[in-house]
């Protein structure tokens, strides 16, 4: 029999076992495991994605520090994964805190690639898609531009400029392959079309994926805009955690790569009286051999015999450039933020003349402003707000800074100083007495052009944009929902501050007293106030809309399905247009699709479309429908490879062909080609008439016929590629590509005279090929926990040629070598020059050179039709292209404890250019404006044909002090080889370690030291070799720099 008391035990055991039970669950339920994750360098990783694997739907991100913390049940599963990392899996069992340690994954087929309108994993992309580390993008320059060539497969780039605010390089993915007017790549900054200054002003700190899309599959979504290929980039957004701040601060000191030298004054001057008598034994001479003399005296007097290096007066040795750059970033489950600031200040190396109460060197400063907000509304609903805008201001010499550099080629060096120390008449003028000759001042003084005042110009660009994305499971799973509206205003203006130089030249010097007297020249125009002129306005604004479904599925694990349809409407107006139509709104309206088809993430299927609208073209041939396809084989999936999986780690074949639309036709300036361009208001074509013809009543013209047959450019595309990886160190990507364009629009050749038509008339008849190949090769290895070493390489060849272009007849005509079909779309024309002649008998049994007068010394060129005359008919093609053909790089990146070291070279191969020959001439005068003599180059002055040295091979021709047209052709004289190999950057690092950055209140902490353009091996010395045929210009600098970069 159960007593009373046993009962009363039992109920307090049952209760007891009860509440234990309860209390275990709930301790199972609720369990707090926190922790940090690091790599294998104990460098805290933020944004560790962290998830229970029961239940996806818990998860959090590791903050700045690395530190987590989640609540989950004790038998769970914790997933730790990271975009470049090993994914792991941690069963928590009794565990409270965890320390995690990622290991790179060096090749992982996870990471995720930016392809149009959205994103896709990188193992199921078949498109030609290069994606970039932003942080190879890093260098000491403030334009991002300059940092690409050699850094991407399948980009051409070149630098023509070093001027501060106008060094953009100039870039073309996979080359030329129009010859239309519009050949550069669509830009798109988080998916709105942008400039390639705004590219070039972007800050790398401020990109989170940069890409470039270069095959039809890849750009056919972007219909007639991305026809040239895409460049896709967007920045940063905010990430769930505590507050992250990052800040960098960078110096630079900057200077031309090579700078021209130029002879000596008094090499200058007797090489002038030398063109004169050269050319007629009766000239006589421009300078006396007393000035000639007496100009050797270093005790002389300077005003009265001037020798003045220009280029030394006009210019500085270095300036010194400054970047700063701040971001702050973190949120919450509901908002995330992004918030960045740039101020960069690049300088000019001109000289500031202390008497002015203003600066005339060029100050570019770039303002950049960034916000990025991203808030969930609800669970399946999330809204993007981004903000961004570009504040450029310059200041800079009247004429910029190119021609400042031009105009010290352009200037006498012994004729007048760049100003005259006051004579007793002058000792107490208020202005610069600044030196000249003529009868009223009409010489080039550069200094005085320098000196005289400041050009202020503005550009702004503001941008907003909205988007918003919907998830819409409850309705079905996988779909998905995205609207954006963006709108940009953008505005320009430049004006200019100036005073008119007040010129004097030497009336009287007594050598005895060594006394000067001086003459003004323009007593009346010269002013000592600054006058005020406007200059060119531009307004505009655009709005754009896009909006896209999409849809997901997997079917048994094996069948993954994918669609998406967008939409996009695009309006731009300008403020300021000119003419009516071009004040009309421009506007462009497309429907564009993907579907693409994975069976067992081995086998890969693509067909994307665009149905796009223009409205340059009639009713008829509006909208153009370009479709295109792709297929993909993920080989070293397959049972077969299992075997050598340790050493073929990824093999993958691609392939894919489309048509691809371009309504970029015709000019800019062309709006509506099936509509007449008539000017009814033409002075040109007016008349007088009325009572003794005293009224003129301007006349008609037509600046274009209405043609409504003209349609669309088209390309078509095909592209093969291979991607191989090799034991889990080296990646290797290939690509074999072609491309042929019809419907390119062209003037008619053949149109007779006799029509009496007024405007050419155009027609799309012209057709266009290019083809070439490009490989990418990286390397990256952890050799130990202290030591990584990554390394990359990539090679790009890309060709063209005409397949069809309205021309004469050449080939019936018996000059086949005129004809352009067949040859590059960049290919330059010029005489074969065969040397320089020997005497005058030389000239008399030579073909006769229409060109001019010559004479002995001259060059002498290749008759190529035999018909005793040198004529235009005897042109052909000579030289690589202008444009390079093979643009080539590598460098190695490396990290060894607290150190870190990495260079780049990048080479150009393939291409010409022609040497100025006439603004290199010397002793003429080429400056247009005013009266000037070009300065001599040393080249010149060292080698060239002269009676007594009569070197029929010399550099230069027989000197003179006028043109000589024969020697200004471009010709095999002057063609000369553009390849270069150059060391773009080199950069050391070292990084605080953490403890002790954290003992200042730091996350992390590194400084560094970086050089650009530091070393350059070309054949080529008289200027910068990748300046081409621009090389009197603003310089392309080199510049060593010194930074540091803090995170909080």
């Amino acid at each position: 029999m159960i007593t009373k008391s046993a009962i009363i035990l039992l109920k307090k055991l049952f209760i007891g076992a009860f509440l234990f039970m309860i209390s275990s669950i709930t301790a199972q339920q609720n369990q707090l495991i926190t922790g940090n994750v690091s790599d294998v360098n104990n460098t805290p990783i933020p944004g560790v994605n962290i998830l229970e694997k029961t239940n996806p739907k818990n998860g959090v991100f590791s903050d700045f520090d690395g530190n987590f913390s989640i609540n989950v049940k004790s038998n769970s599963v914790l997933i730790f994964s990271y975009v470049g990392y090993e994914t792991q899996e941690i069963v928590i069992n009794t565990k409270t805190n965890l320390n995690i340690i990622l290991k790179e994954n060096l090749y992982s087929l996870d990471e995720v690639t930016l392809v149009a309108y959205g994103k896709q994993k990188k193992s199921s992309v078949i498109a030609a898609v290069t994606t970039i580390d932003p942080t190879e993008l890093q260098t000491s320059s403030s334009n991002l531009t300059t940092a690409l060539a050699g850094r991407v497969a399948g980009v051409i780039s070149y630098q023509r400029s070093g001027e501060p605010g106008r060094d953009n390089a100039e870039f073309f993915i996979r080359g030329v392959s129009t010859f239309g007017y519009a050949r550069s790549p669509l830009i798109l900054i988080d998916g709105i079309e942008t400039t390639s200054t705004d590219l070039a002003r972007l800050q790398p700190d401020d990109i989170a994926s940069f890409s470039i899309m270069k095959d039809a599959t890849a750009t056919s979504l972007y219909g007639a805009r991305g026809a040239n290929g895409v460049i896709l980039v967007t920045t940063k957004v905010g990430k769930e955690g505590v507050v992250k701040v990052n800040v960098r601060y960078e110096k630079s000191y900057s200077t031309p790569t090579r700078s021209l030298e130029i002879a000596d004054p008094i090499t200058y001057m007797t090489l002038h009286n030398e063109a004169l008598v050269t050319r007629n034994a009766l000239g006589g001479r421009i300078y006396s051999l007393e000035k000639i003399l007496i100009s050797k005296d270093p005790n002389r007097n300077k005003m009265a015999y001037p020798t003045v290096d220009w280029f030394d007066e006009l210019l500085e040795d270095y300036t010194l450039n400054s970047r700063f750059n701040f971001n702050i970033s973190g949120g919450g489950k509901i908002a995330k933020y992004y918030i960045a600031a740039t101020v960069n200040s690049d300088n000019g190396n001109l000289k500031v003349d202390p008497r002015n109460n203003f600066n005339n060197n060029i100050n570019f400063k770039r303002i950049s402003l960034r916000s990025n907000i991203n808030v969930n509304l609800t669970p399946t609903t999330e809204v993007a707000l981004r903000f961004n805008g570009n504040f450029d201001d310059y200041i800079g010499p009247i004429d910029g800074g190119q021609a400042i550099y031009r105009k010290a080629m352009q200037a006498n060096p012994v004729l007048y100083p760049k100003f005259y120390e006051p004579d007793a008449q002058f000792q107490n003028s208020s202005h610069v007495l600044f030196g000249n000759a003529g009868q009223f001042g009409g010489y080039l003084n550069p200094y005085a052009d320098l000196m005289r005042g400041y050009k202020d110009e503005s550009y702004n660009n503001f941008l907003a944009t909205v988007e918003i994305k919907q998830n819409l499971d409850f309705l079905t799973e996988g779909l998905s929902l995205r609207l954006l509206a963006n709108t940009s205003r953008y505005s320009f203006y430049n004006l200019e501050r100036r005073y008119n130089p007040f010129y004097y030249t030497l009336g009287n010097y007594d050598f005895q007293s060594d006394q000067y007297t001086l003459l003004a020249l323009n007593p009346n125009q010269g002013t000592e106030y600054l006058e005020y002129s406007e200059g060119t306005k531009i307004i505009t604004n655009s709005s754009y809309f896009e909006g896209s479904i999409n849809y997901k599925k997997t079917l048994n694990e094996k069948h993954k399905l994918s669609g998406m349809l967008i939409g996009i409407l695009r309006e731009l107006k300008y403020a300021n247009a000119g003419n009516l139509q071009s004040s009309l709104p421009y506007r462009n309206i497309g429907l564009s699709g993907r579907f693409t088809y994975a069976f067992d993430d081995k086998y890969f299927s693509e067909f994307n479309f665009g149905y796009n609208g223009s409205e340059r073209f009639s009713k008829s041939e509006r909208f153009g429908f370009f479709p295109s396809f792709g297929l993909g084989w993920y080989v070293s999936k397959e049972k077969f490879m299992e075997p050598i999986s340790n050493a073929i780690t990824k093999l993958k074949f691609k392939g894919t062909y489309g048509l691809v639309g371009n309504d970029q036709i015709g000019s800019a300036n062309d709006r509506f080609f099936y509509i007449s361009q008539v000017n009814l208001n033409n002075g040109g074509l007016g008349s007088n008439f009325g009572q003794e013809f005293g009224t003129y009543i301007n006349g008609v013209s037509i600046d274009r016929y209405a043609n409504d047959q003209i349609t669309w450019e088209k390309a078509r595309m095909l592209n093969v590629g291979l991607e191989l990886g090799l034991f889990g160190v080296i990646d290797i990507q290939a690509d074999y590509f072609t491309e042929y364009r019809s419907n390119i629009l062209m003037d008619r050749a053949q149109i007779p005279a006799s029509m009496g038509l007024q405007a050419p008339l155009r027609a799309n008849v012209g057709e266009a090929s290019s083809s070439g190949f490009e490989v990418t090769l990286d390397y990256k290895d952890n050799f130990s926990d202290d030591l990584f070493v990554s390394a990359r390489a990539n090679f790009s060849f890309a060709t063209s040629k005409f397949e069809v272009y309205e021309e004469l007849d050449y080939i019936n005509a018996g000059l086949p070598w005129r004809s352009r079909i067949g040859l590059n779309l960049s290919q330059p024309f010029g005489y074969i020059a065969e040397r320089l002649f020997i005497d005058e008998a030389d000239i008399a049994n030579s073909p006769v050179q229409t060109f001019g007068d010559y004479m002995a010394g001259d060059i002498k060129y290749k008759d190529i039709n035999n018909d005793g005359l040198i004529d235009v008919n005897d042109e052909v093609p000579i030289g690589f292209p202008t444009t390079p053909e093979i643009i080539y790089g590598f460098g190695i990146s490396s990290k060894y404890k607290s150190f870190d070291l990495s260079f780049f070279f990048q080479g150009s191969l393939k291409s010409s250019f022609f040497i100025d020959a006439f603004n290199t001439s010397p002793f003429i005068d080429t400056s247009g404006s005013a009266i000037g003599n070009n300065a001599l180059l040393n080249a010149w002055a060292n080698d060239h044909w002269s009676e007594n040295d009569r070197n029929l091979y010399a550099a230069w021709p027989r000197l003179s002090d006028q043109l000589i047209d024969n020697n200004n052709r471009n010709s095999t004289w002057w063609l000369r080889d553009g390849s270069f190999l150059r060391l773009k950057s080199i950069e050391f690092g070292y990084s605080v370690p953490n403890k002790l950055a954290s003992k200042v209140n730091l996350s992390s902490a590194r400084i560094y030291i970086t050089g650009t353009n530091l070393l350059t091996f070309s054949k080529f010395k008289l200027w910068d070799v990748e300046m081409g045929g621009n090389g009197l210009g603003y310089p392309i600098q080199q510049s060593a720099n010194i930074g540091i970069n803090l995170n909080f």
